[in-house]
């Protein structure tokens, strides 16, 4: 009878129970095999957006747009991802975010060589309503499942993710500036779309076979240990009250909408300035956005050891503030050097602002919580060319761009905001 008492008095190992091993962060393979599939899916994310941004001088030619027609068409593109962008969200909430994933970005390489095709400023508004819609997805696709690997190991790697989106984007730039004389329009957007339905397969079954990075039911999610400090405030419960989250996440989307209007402002109008403002080249054009996108890239490299030695709130402040900066000598510039200089100074500010603002809607709101942030974030980019185009016609580009720098400043101050709540 001792003996019986003692084996059944025995504790039981800390993880020998499902939910104990749930929650235990895989620190041992910080880069496993989901999150560098994931990261393969936000640099073909990139390397497709940027291969159809360098093609915009030639589009616009081929459908004799001014700025405000093409501004309006490019309007089409940021509503297609605004649309969908919530319906993705319960999406990912209903049948995984990594399904969802593989499925957008089939999407949306297959809506990339589209463009090439339209011959009016109303066909080139509905390919790139479809165009946006499978960009959007992915977006809230990706960083829900990015969310749910950030939790997993406990560090604060979001920006690593969208690293690989920015170091997509350089190299879709670079190629398409390489190419710009050498292949049409026509085909190099159709080579981009086979390309990313190459990566979508590959990685897509890596991702859709690794253990997916969540907790079994009633357990406890983990939360980040680095740079805790800048996270949302909890609740007596551990979480942020029902509706103290909901007006974070607000907060946050407001950030992300003013980053997001300043980085679909350079996408989309950074190449038409350089060249028809600053009077570069085509090739120098598009590598003026490389540069910009190899900017935004290295600050997205370094976001984690940054957010950590700063903090996330002092970081996104300090970010914004550079790309305000950035963007006034860009706008200003009357030398092709000067411009793009502003243009680097504009990527390294605004390069982890975006995600650091959906790394913590995630964290407080889960997929619905990264969709609403996304939501409003992607409301700067269907605002954006609007404003700019009409703008442009109205007082010229550069002037255009200097809002910019407006809502740059915005997006430093508001986490200040999200800090004191």
């Amino acid at each position: 009878m001792p003996l019986r008492n003692k084996i059944r008095s025995r504790p039981r190992p800390a993880d020998s129970s499902p939910q104990s091993r749930s929650t235990t962060p895989a620190t041992d393979s910080p880069w496993g095999p989901a999150r560098i599939a994931l990261t393969a899916f936000f640099a073909v994310d990139g390397f497709l957006f940027a291969a159809w941004v360098v093609r915009i001088p030639d589009v616009r030619s081929q459908i004799s747009a001014t700025h405000s027609a093409l501004g309006l068409a490019l309007l089409c593109l940021s509503a297609g991802a605004v649309l969908t962008m919530p319906v993705v969200g319960r999406l990912c909430v209903r049948y995984g975010s990594r399904p969802v994933t593989v499925g957008s970005l089939a999407l949306l390489s297959l809506a990339v060589p589209l463009p090439a095709h339209a011959h009016s400023v109303l066909s080139l508004g509905g390919v790139l309503l479809l165009f946006g819609a499978g960009y959007g997805g992915a977006n809230v696709a990706m960083n829900s499942a990015a969310v749910d690997l950030v939790a997993q190991l406990r560090r604060p790697v979001m920006p690593s993710f969208h690293a690989g989106y920015s170091l997509g984007g350089l190299l879709g730039a670079g190629l398409g500036g390489l190419l710009a004389d050498r292949l049409t329009t026509t085909w190099a957007l159709a080579l981009g779309g086979l390309l990313g339905l190459a990566v979508t397969a590959g990685a897509g079954v890596v991702l859709l076979r690794s253990p997916a990075a969540g907790v079994a039911p009633g357990a406890t999610p983990a939360r980040p240990v680095e740079g805790a400090a800048d996270g949302p405030p909890e609740g007596t419960a551990g979480r942020p009250a029902r509706g103290h989250a909901r007006l974070l996440v607000l907060m946050l989307g407001l950030t992300a909408l003013c980053t997001a209007y300043g980085e679909g402002a350079v996408a989309d109008w950074a190449t038409l300035h350089l060249t028809d403002d600053v009077h570069a080249g085509a090739g120098t054009a598009a590598a003026g956005y490389a540069a910009y996108a190899f900017a935004m890239t290295s600050g997205r490299v370094g976001g984690t050891w940054l957010s950590i030695r700063l903090g996330q709130t002092r970081l996104m402040l300090c970010g914004g503030l550079a790309a305000a900066v950035g963007m006034l000598v860009a706008a200003a510039a009357p030398a092709v050097p000067v411009a793009i200089g502003g243009f680097v100074l504009v990527g390294l500010g605004l390069a982890n602002l975006f995600p650091l603002a959906i790394a913590r809607a995630g964290a407080t709101g889960g997929p619905q919580g990264v969709a609403l942030a996304s939501t409003l974030g992607y409301g700067g980019m269907l605002v954006g060319p609007v404003v700019i185009g009409f703008l442009a016609d109205a007082a010229g580009l550069p002037l255009a761009l200097t809002t910019v720098a407006l809502t740059a400043t915005a997006a430093a101050l508001l986490p200040l905001a999200v800090g004191r709540r």
